[in-house]
């Protein structure tokens, strides 16, 4: 009887370890693979296994994995060069027996006695990164299985930084080896800027004696008065032997690095070293930027000197990095000192030019030629369509995603690194409680992981010149490595799965509420700076009603989330989540939820704040609806304003009638404030939410403030819009309700929506209503 027990009892937990194994349908691992067969049963892993390989390069992931498991593990499995003795569970490598023709696909085969590891050079160790992840993850063995798996795009990186703030050796390795764990295979160094030069070039030493260095930084502040420049000098650069040793450790995890050396434009630094490059007879005396921004001096197109010049230090740099890419920028280059150089006006008119867009391009077409002759190929930023394409140029296409559309139909390959989706440098969250960064742009996890590098728009000819996908880090405020690593993390899992994993397969549920809160522990567990969710099943919004259960979950593995309903922020004195919350508002109240996430680290998150209000519906205006016509009065202010509060309709230098609250109707004028005020038709009783710039931006109806989505964001539109939004909500009862729209321009956005009950945001334009 006791053995029929244990059976039944062995059974019952097999069952329920396969249903938490076919719940996980990824196995834990970021990116998600192409395909998953999970079986039943489970591969114990011990001291009594051994690794076993076939070949060299089997030999070399069966000494990874040999170190990895003594290292996290403490077990000691021995590697042997043969086959599977009997009786003994093996761990198996195995270049011969993979079939598939990706370079980079492998096959992971997980049986109760073996598992087998296939592919070649990097696929092998891509299978290898496969399984390690699963340990990690796993909580009860390795479970049964079948991977087959392959990359979507042949090129997935990010780029680094290095012009504005320069890293230590050590943080270069440290993304590097990220990257590998996590199947990226290419690693952008932009090395020149105009703020910094930041490799040797043995034959131009001023370049590092010189340019390597800025007398001075800006004060990086959002409030005027607390900036400016800090008086401390700053630079530094990277040896030769740095950069070999930094190629080497890349090469060995199958990370490819591609040098960036800004031409024309961004060379402010180079100038100060060397002023003859620049436009003129004696130009200069030149100085490393020390503000952040764009320079009007540039390389002089004109001069054969600097083709020299760029023709040496590209021979120097192309020995150092052994990759099919050389990386030539291309990007912000004014045209400015070119119209006034009787040098780039000649060469114009030599070489029969258009202007001095054709200019660059040939500027661009004269390097590619050169580097072409050395065997290797340019690719550039999408600026380098202007005044047309070189002739094998790849572009990287950042100002959205036209300029990677109009190369693809060109017949050019492209890597996407649109800003709109994939810069890293723009904020996550609510930017009064995120650490400074640029002033435009938000890019938060769930934007990144909907962004798609191919454009529909691209008939399925066109779609193959879309090789890859890349995340730029600029990092004119990120100072330190910790400040790179939040920018970073977790953002980098999202872009590892839009780069890898088959459309298909993509599952933000799972991504985000399953297999990330796993590999956030692990980031914890290492000392590793990231950006710690809110958390799962709450956002910054208001909820309107009189009762509510609110389920959460927290965004990382073993974290606690702490909450209040005081209206305080959250501290580690307030309640822990234990269970789903139930809080009733009275009538004609309202209640604020306010969480934070503590890693088990210590690390937090920001305060989310989740408003719940339980109060009447705002009658409609007592109005005639017949005295009303389609539009809305405008009221134009000039002038500077120091708040849109200050914004007066009784001292307007303009008014009219426009068809909608335009907020651009004036955008050539900077300093000017506009009102709006009219009707907008309410078509049925419900909540109303309104999104608008996050400063300078304010709406009333009927007179009233409406409740602020404290430190919100809008998060619905993923695709096709880039600025953070504040909102405020409305309960609203069907009819005609008045509104007034404030606005001072700014960097924070330029347009009005309202969500109705749906929650699908629409323009206001057939929306509003004024007196005839």
């Amino acid at each position: 009887m006791k053995i029929k027990c244990l059976v039944f009892l062995l059974m019952l937990t097999s069952l329920s370890l396969y249903a938490q194994q076919v719940a996980n349908k990824n196995l834990g691992i970021i990116p998600a693979p192409a395909s998953v067969v999970i079986n039943k049963g489970v591969f114990d892993l011990n001291k009594t296994a051994a690794i076993i390989y076939d070949d060299n390069e089997g030999h070399t992931e069966a000494q990874l994995l040999h170190h990895f498991l003594l290292q996290s593990y403490k077990l000691d499995i021995p590697v042997v060069n043969g086959s599977r003795k009997a009786g003994v569970n093996v761990i198996s490598f195995s270049s011969a027996g993979y079939a598939g023709k990706n370079p980079e696909g492998y096959t992971l085969t997980v049986t109760a006695s073996v598992i087998t590891i296939s592919g070649k050079g990097a696929g092998l160790f891509y299978g290898l990164q496969s399984l390690m992840q699963i340990i990690d993850t796993s909580q009860q063995g390795i479970p049964c299985a079948v991977i087959n798996d392959e990359p979507r795009y042949a090129y997935r990186g990010i780029m680094q930084d290095v012009g504005y703030h320069i890293f230590p050796v050590d943080f270069i390795k440290k993304q590097i080896d990220m990257m590998a764990k996590y199947k990226m295979n290419t690693y952008h160094w932009h090395l020149t800027e105009d703020h910094g030069w930041r490799i040797e070039i043995k034959k131009y030493p001023r370049l590092t004696s010189v340019g390597a260095y800025r007398a001075q930084s800006p004060v990086s502040n959002y409030n005027n008065d607390m900036s400016g420049l800090d008086g401390t000098p700053y630079g530094g650069f990277y040896t030769q032997a740095q950069v070999r040793d930094i190629v080497k450790y890349a090469t060995e995890r199958h990370v490819t690095i591609i040098p960036e050396i800004e031409l024309p434009g961004h060379s402010l630094a180079a100038l100060a070293a060397y002023p003859e490059l620049a436009c003129g007879d004696n130009p200069g005396p030149f100085k490393v930027a020390e503000n952040w921004g764009i320079y009007d001096d540039v390389y002089c197109a004109g001069k054969d000197y600097t083709f020299d010049f760029l023709e040496d230090v590209l021979t120097e740099v192309m020995g150092l990095f052994p990759g099919k890419y050389i990386h030539i920028g291309g990007d912000e280059s004014p045209k400015y000192k070119w119209e006034k150089c009787k040098y780039c006006q000649k060469r114009i008119k030599d070489n029969h030019l258009k202007d001095e867009h054709e200019l660059q391009s040939y500027f661009i077409r004269r390097i590619e030629k050169f580097v072409n002759s050395k065997g290797r190929d340019i690719i550039g930023w999408d600026e380098i369509l202007e005044g047309g394409l070189a002739p094998k140029a790849t572009v990287m296409s950042w100002r959205g995603i036209k300029g990677g559309i109009s190369a693809a139909k060109q017949g050019h390959d492209v890597v996407m690194a649109s800003e709109s989706h994939l810069y890293f440098d723009f904020i996550q969250g609510p930017r009064e409680l995120e650490p400074i960064a640029i002033g435009v742009g938000y890019n938060p996890l769930p934007r990144v992981y909907a962004f798609n590098p191919t454009p529909a728009a691209l008939t399925p000819a066109e779609q193959k010149h879309i090789i890859g996908v890349e995340a730029p880090l600029w990092t004119e405020h990120m100072e330190t490595p910790a400040k790179v690593e939040y920018m970073l993390y977790p953002r980098l899992f999202a872009l590892v799965e839009i780069s890898w994993t088959p459309v298909d397969r993509k599952d933000y549920e799972d991504f985000a509420e399953n297999r990330l809160p796993q590999h956030l522990l692990l980031l914890d567990k290492a000392g590793t700076v990231y950006r710690v969710p809110t958390p799962i099943g709450q956002k910054d919004t208001t909820l309107w009603g009189a009762d509510f259960t609110l389920t959460l979950k927290a965004p990382v593995e073993n974290a606690q989330i702490y909450y209040n309903t005081d209206g305080q922020d959250v501290r580690e004195t307030d309640h822990i989540y234990a269970k789903p919350l139930h809080i009733v508002v009275p009538e004609g109240e309202m209640r604020q939820l306010k969480t934070m996430v503590i890693a088990p680290s210590g690390k937090r998150s920001i305060v989310t704040t989740t408003t719940l209000v339980n109060k009447a519906a705002s009658e409609p205006a007592q109005i005639n609806i017949s005295s009303l016509k389609p539009g809305i009065k405008y009221f134009y202010i000039s002038g500077k304003l120091a708040s849109v509060d200050y914004a007066d309709s009784n001292k307007v230098t303009q008014k009219g009638i426009a068809t909608e609250p335009d907020l651009q109707k004036f955008d050539s004028e900077t300093d000017h404030a506009l009102i709006y005020k009219g009707y907008i038709n309410i078509t049925s009783d419900g909540v109303y939410t309104f999104a608008m710039p996050s400063v300078g931006c304010s709406v009333r109806i009927d007179d009233e403030q409406g409740v602020r989505n404290s430190n919100i964001y809008n998060p619905f539109d993923l695709q096709s819009y880039q600025y953070q939004e504040k909102t405020v909500s409305y309960n609203l009862k069907k009819g005609m309700h008045k509104i007034q729209i404030k606005y001072i321009p700014s960097d924070a956005g330029n347009r009005v929506r309202m969500a109705g009950t749906n929650g699908a945001y629409e323009s206001l334009k057939d929306l509003v209503f004024t007196g005839k």
